[in-house]
């Protein structure tokens, strides 16, 4: 147990990091673009390079401050 613990710990230490905002920002770019492919049947993949530079600019002015 103390292995997959430590394994859980790793990913989410990795993946959420410093900024928990920035990583649910990503999630949510990567729901909102599976949401369009999907359901609508566009071709949505220039949503993840724009969010995700929209998301680092916000995290860079968050920092700053």
């Amino acid at each position: 147990m103390k292995r997959i613990r430590a394994f859980a710990y790793f990913w989410w230490d990795f993946v959420v990091g410093d900024d928990w905002r920035a990583a649910a920002g990503v999630v949510f770019a990567i729901g909102i673009t599976a949401l369009l492919v999907h359901s609508a049947s566009i071709n949505a993949w220039w949503l993840m390079p724009a969010a995700v530079a929209a998301v680092l600019w916000l995290s860079l002015r968050r920092a700053t401050r």
